[in-house]
């Protein structure tokens, strides 16, 4: 196996030794530097790749080993597509796919030569966004695996990026960096098991961003109890473990300005409470604080680049368990805003969480605007599979400033309805609300019921059980956890509320 160890600048120049990474347009159009390496091969490039069936077609690879007339142990041509195609997001997934091939050809040091044909845009972001690429794509989750004896030792890749402005790229690359150590944090988040990460953990691993400027308070079930927590503290209640809540300040922007809040939910084990879920997978529920995760995540990567803007972070922290003073289906909680929940479903949990941790949030820090991301509902599954999260706003121009930044950021979102009608479906003659709807539009009815804790504040619900962990694996996110959200809310930050 192959790990990147180092990503490196130096000035865009003609590779001579090692493994080389080319760029090609379709038809093979090539840039000035790339054209004289390639100009060098025995029979030409032309003749390698029509025997390889290579054209430069996107996220396509030609790879010559030893190259006859060059000094390059390897040549890799790697194919952009249609020049005026190229978008700043195929960066991003370009160095995912780049690294692939050398980890493939167990490289331990390569240049990639950004030296573009006529036609495509080249911007330091945008090789800053190829390094990220790279870096996520690099990713693994081995923590927890035993070397085997005999086994073949693992390499470190060591790459060089030659491009035209070093002193540019690297400014970029510093601000792209911290932006992908907060996905990988997220990742790593997600991916513990929960027997290592409980709430108590999980909170010191959020104390952790003070090392980055953030300020942190740690609030324990003493503290939680004064504030009339029930809703959270009810969900912890089965559970040896004791609940916390993690707020998170990064003080970048102007004194007195309103902050942006992004709340998640950080259930580090469902079981489902009395209401137990099916053994059948149930080990997934060591994800159910994705949002927490991505929460987190998303504050490293706004504190890392010194985002100029007021942001805070508060994540609810417990364990759901089917213990003898667990909470009943039938029993009924007060929630910090006053609010009575009667439970029918104790697998309906993280709404309870974030119930009373979106009103503390609005409380204590009164917010411009306030997202929560949770790995709330297996319907928003059912809707939208694993390719979109569920977005629910309150908020037209705040949906619009989400979508606009998901499409940026690489990580979509997809608008779902709210309106009274859904909300009367969670309405209760025994309390004033029940904590679910049923099995029909069950993404919505939990939207809703989150609703009545935000009173007028510009608020959107992401509900991220499809994208968090066992989506699809793509150019950039080969393991169980994706570390959704972090850059999604770090580009939210860059676009609308900085400055």
């Amino acid at each position: 196996m192959t790990k990147l160890a180092k990503i490196s600048f130096s000035k865009a120049g003609a590779p001579t030794k090692g493994v080389a990474v080319v760029l090609a347009t379709e038809k093979l159009g090539l840039g000035n530097i790339a054209h004289e390496v390639t100009s060098a091969l025995e029979g030409g490039l032309e003749r390698a790749a029509g025997i390889a069936g290579f054209s430069g077609k996107k996220k396509t690879t030609l790879d010559l080993v030893a190259p006859a007339g060059l000094t390059l142990d390897r040549l890799i041509v790697f194919g952009l597509g249609k020049a005026e195609d190229v978008s700043l997001g195929d960066w991003r997934a370009f160095g995912g796919v780049v690294l692939a091939a050398l980890q493939k050809a167990k490289a331990d040091a390569a240049e990639i030569l950004f030296d573009v044909p006529e036609g495509v845009e080249l911007t330091a972001s945008a090789i800053a966004e190829f390094a990220m690429g790279a870096k996520l794509r690099a990713y693994t989750f081995d923590t927890y695996k035993s070397k085997k004896k005999g086994a073949e030792p693992e390499k470190d890749l060591k790459l060089t990026l030659k491009v035209p402005d070093t002193k540019a790229a690297r400014k970029s690359w510093n601000v792209s960096e911290g932006i992908a150590d907060g996905v990988i944090l997220a990742r790593d988040l997600v991916n513990e098991p929960a027997n290592v990460l409980g709430p108590v953990e999980f909170a010191k691993k959020a104390a952790e961003l003070q090392s980055l400027g953030v300020e942190v308070d740690i609030l324990g079930e003493k503290e939680m109890k004064k504030l009339k927590m029930a809703a959270l503290l009810g969900v912890a209640q089965g559970s040896v473990r004791p609940p916390r809540l993690a707020v998170m300040r990064w003080n970048g922007g102007k004194k007195g300005t309103a902050p942006v809040a992004f709340v998640g939910k950080g259930v580090v084990f469902d079981t489902g409470g009395i209401s137990i879920k099916p053994s059948g997978g149930m080990e997934d529920m060591k994800g159910d604080m994705g949002g927490a995760a991505a929460v987190t995540g998303a504050m490293h990567a706004i504190a890392a680049r010194k985002a100029k803007a007021n942001v805070i972070g508060v994540i609810g922290l417990v364990e759901n368990m089917p213990d003898g003073n667990a909470q009943r289906p039938g029993d009924i909680v007060t929630a910090m805003s006053g609010t009575t929940i009667e439970i029918l479903n104790t697998d309906a949990e993280g709404r309870l969480v974030l119930a009373d941790a979106l009103w503390y949030t609005q409380q204590k820090y009164k917010p411009a605007i306030m997202i929560d991301l949770a790995t709330l509902t297996g319907a928003v599954l059912v809707a939208l599979g694993n390719l979109n999260a569920g977005l629910f706003s309150n908020d037209d121009d705040l949906a619009e400033k989400l979508l606009s930044s998901a499409g940026t950021s690489g990580e979509p979102l997809w608008r779902l309805p709210l309106s009274k009608e859904y909300d009367k479906i969670i309405d209760t003659p025994n309390a004033d609300v029940k904590n679910t709807g049923g099995r029909w539009a069950g993404s919505v009815t939990a939207a809703q019921f989150l609703q009545r804790f935000v009173n007028d504040v510009p608020w959107a619900h992401l509900d991220v059980a499809g994208t968090a962990f066992g989506a699809p694996k793509d150019d950039i996110s080969q393991g169980w956890a994706s570390g959704y959200g972090v850059r999604l809310l770090n580009q939210l930050v860059a676009d609308h509320y900085e400055g």
